[in-house]
């Protein structure tokens, strides 16, 4: 990009949705000092992008192919870019607003939020200021006031995520116990343990967060 000022906020934006990328765009380039410079619908091709343009924020969602929001806020802090990060998403769970922060991003702002906070947190970000959405800020102080609960990343053990890995190849519970030399039946009960500590209702929805956290390769779900 040319001719833009040197106050201008250049922005990368990475979402695998091409509808949500657009309205971002939009009320983002609403505000005269922030500009999209260019757009990524996979975790993959955001690095890329990251690495050719050198944008003065990262706007990234937590769930897309190939790399997670989560793992490209680890790769643009191991590959030391100067660039904010403001990760914009849809998942409000304390695990991955842990492993957001953790990983190095600069804020978390849910899509639920009104257009003008999001621009706002771009701009907070770009100036280095730490953001965390105000419903999630709300939502976090009353836990803590609360029982604080175990890190998930640290309450699996390793045959809970031997299996889960197994889950994500697309492994039924019965080839899962032939593969580990157990019983279907203590698959299902690692599982349920399993299901409890990610708060999790599914199989599948095990699987994402796992991706998104990190714990498991997105190739690895994305194959199976």
């Amino acid at each position: 990009m040319t001719n833009l000022s040197q106050s201008t906020i250049r922005v990368l934006l990475a979402d695998d949705h091409v509808v949500v990328r657009a309205g971002i765009r939009q009320f983002l380039e609403q505000s005269p000092d922030i500009q999209v410079i260019a757009e990524a619908s996979n975790g993959q091709e955001a690095c890329e992008l990251l690495e050719k343009n050198k944008p003065d924020v990262a706007v990234l969602d937590i769930q897309m192919p190939i790399m997670s929001g989560i793992e490209v806020t680890r790769w643009i802090r191991s590959n030391r870019l100067s660039i904010g990060i403001l990760v914009l998403t849809a998942y409000d769970d304390e695990p991955f607003v842990q492993a957001v922060l953790q990983a190095g991003a600069n804020g978390y702002v849910l899509k639920t939020a009104e257009p003008q906070e999001i621009v706002d947190a771009v701009k907070d970000v770009f100036h280095g200021k730490s953001v965390l959405d105000a419903a999630l800020a709300q939502k976090l102080i009353a836990k803590l006031s609360g029982k604080t609960e175990t890190n998930m990343v640290e309450a699996l053990t390793e045959r809970e995520l031997q299996i889960l890995t197994l889950t994500a190849k697309g492994f039924t519970n019965k080839a899962i116990g032939v593969q580990l030399s157990i019983s279907d039946r203590t698959v299902q009960n690692h599982l349920a343990n399993v299901f409890q500590k990610m708060n999790a209702e599914s199989r599948t929805e095990a699987v994402m967060k796992a991706v998104s956290l990190g714990l498991i390769s997105a190739n690895i779900a994305e194959n199976s």
